[in-house]
């Protein structure tokens, strides 16, 4: 492995010098860079002076028809409640939390602007019980089309299609109403998203445990219903190849 790899790669800083082409965009550029092990990265989807922390999961959990998520960019988190997904337009376009925990990546537009990515959401509850969905087309428009979200190709891994319901969205936050209905929803249930009238999943919603008010928790409607708020929610993709 390069000593240039490694600076690229573990130091958040701006390499103007640097050719565009060789900065890493995603986590899978991390990989090829000859880093296998899971955690926090420096990649540049914006270019060589807008450095992102992001964490890489190099070992994604096998599908159940046997293909492998060996590589996955992780741009959505929640395992604890340390961080507010409560916020407005300003900081969801710009990101925020700590890639080591609990976050939403900036520039998630970016990336899928790049390459084609496929998508999966990794969803636990407080039980134990685990499930995922998965998506194998995933693409966020730019913030002049509202950041509206494009999905296809669902896969389901005992979750549901709640998710469906999403496509097509804009997203929405408290301060940037975008949503299709006749208030706010981000407003309603505390959150930021990709809001219809309003949601089937919400997993910027307020960290609750277990049981909770009706849609303000991190809800996936098909899978715990709406008074249900799951303990982690992880939402991560990889490129087509």
């Amino acid at each position: 492995m390069k000593a240039l790899d490694v600076l690229i790669l573990l130091l958040p800083v701006a390499v103007n010098t640097l050719p565009y082409d060789i900065m890493p965009v995603d986590c899978a550029d991390v990989y090829r860079r000859g880093f296998g092990h899971s955690g926090v990265y420096t990649i540049y989807p914006a270019g060589t002076t807008s450095p992102i922390q992001v964490y890489c999961d190099m070992g994604c959990e096998d599908q159940p028809e046997g293909g492998k998520w060996t590589v996955c960019t992780v741009i959505q988190k929640r395992k604890d409640g340390t961080v507010n997904f409560y916020r407005g337009w300003d900081q969801y376009r710009s990101g925020f939390g700590q890639a080591s925990g609990e976050y939403w990546l900036e520039n998630i537009h970016l990336l899928t602007q790049r390459k084609k990515y496929e998508l999966r959401v990794d969803l636990e509850d407080f039980e134990g019980a685990k499930a995922h969905v998965q998506y194998s087309s995933f693409s966020v428009d730019s913030e002049h089309e509202g950041y509206k979200l494009h999905l296809s190709g669902f896969k389901d891994g005992g979750a549901g299609k709640s998710m469906d319901e999403h496509n097509g969205q804009k997203f929405s936050t408290f301060d940037k109403d975008q949503d299709t209905y006749v208030s706010n929803c981000a407003k309603s249930y505390l959150g930021g998203w990709w809001y219809g009238e309003c949601h089937s999943v919400n997993p910027n919603g307020v960290y609750l445990w277990g049981d909770s008010i009706y849609g303000i928790g991190i809800n996936w409607v098909n899978w715990k219903g709406y008074k249900y708020s799951l303990k982690a929610i992880e939402m991560k993709i990889r490129p087509v190849e």
